[in-house]
């Protein structure tokens, strides 16, 4: 079956913003990381959530040859954050990640 994301790739020039670009639904996106204190200098995961198809919780236990506590994996297999407090660096980044491996991070700042 013929995907266009790979046999019509978009090519942007290196030297401008992209012009064009592919929307992925959330089900291009293998996993979603957020730093919760961004300090501008580094990102740290702190809260790491993951988009997974068809029976991950079994994969991830024969992966991992361990046992996987099912309520834990299902908070992380979730698009919706768990709750937080207001960050004291007043930034939070949350950076995506593709089944490609392809990354893109967003900063917020937030204010009172």
């Amino acid at each position: 079956m013929a995907n266009p994301f790979f046999d019509h790739p978009i090519l942007n020039s290196p030297y401008d913003c992209p012009q064009r670009h592919w929307e992925l639904e959330s089900d291009g996106i293998a996993c979603r990381c957020i730093d919760i204190e961004y300090s501008e200098e580094c990102f740290f995961v702190r809260h790491a959530y993951f988009f997974v198809a068809n029976d991950s919780y079994s994969a991830l236990k024969a992966t991992l040859k361990a046992e996987i506590d099912r309520e834990a994996w299902d908070t992380l297999n979730s698009d919706t954050s768990r709750p937080f407090d207001k960050p004291k660096s007043g930034r939070v980044a949350v950076k995506f990640i593709n089944h490609l491996g392809d990354e893109v991070m967003k900063v917020f700042r937030v204010t009172a």
